[in-house]
């Protein structure tokens, strides 16, 4: 009876010196942030884009099962750091309503714009006015505001994709992964800001 006790005993104080030990990890998701920029920046560079449903804003509801049956394999518990894989979702209420604004702000003026070189992607995540010369004085005042609001938008949906997935420290990891998708996506002989700050054509 006494040495079943003390087995117990040792076997409890086991459990809670290994969990003691353990120390998890949410590591930076860099793969399926750039899917979910992917897909964000598809939707609103699209030409023929409606509004997106609620299934074409939700981008990324997926858990690593790898991730999962390690975590519950008791030879796991005995190493020192633990990585759990973060979930990635840009279905908040904030970031749809985001979403449809610049997919509506990119039909009716943007495109245009990033067309005839008048604006293109900064190396910021953002769009900036390049040349406005071959505009009147009231659409440049027009465009001016265009780019304001788009702007405004775009460092709002990087704070809100980061706080969406419970990690406002990502903001600036999320920002990059949009600013690859935005030029990567952008059309041939689209305007966009090098990582030296140059302007050039795609």
């Amino acid at each position: 009876m006494m040495m079943n006790k003390w087995s117990k005993s040792m076997l409890l104080s086991s459990f809670v010196f290994v969990a003691a030990c353990v120390t998890i990890n949410v590591y930076f998701p860099a793969a399926e942030v750039e899917s979910a920029a992917k897909e964000f920046v598809e939707d609103v560079l699209r030409e023929d884009s409606d509004t997106p449903t609620d299934d074409q804003s939700s981008v990324f509801d997926e858990v690593s099962v790898h991730s999962i049956a390690a975590a519950i394999n008791p030879i796991n518990w005995f190493i020192g750091t633990a990585h759990a894989q973060a979930d990635i979702t840009l279905s908040s209420p904030a970031i749809t309503a985001l979403k449809n604004k610049m997919i509506e702000r990119m039909s009716q003026s943007l495109r245009s714009h990033l067309d005839s070189n008048v604006i293109g992607f900064t190396n910021t995540g953002l769009v900036e006015v390049i040349d406005a010369s071959q505009l009147g004085l009231k659409d440049r005042q027009a465009l001016k505001k265009v780019v304001a609001d788009e702007n405004r938008d775009r460092e709002a949906l990087y704070r809100e994709v980061a706080i969406a997935n419970n990690h406002p420290e990502w903001e600036e990891q999320i920002r990059a992964a949009f600013v690859k998708q935005w030029i990567g996506q952008a059309k041939s002989g689209w305007s966009y800001q090098n990582a030296s700050g140059q302007w050039v054509k795609k």
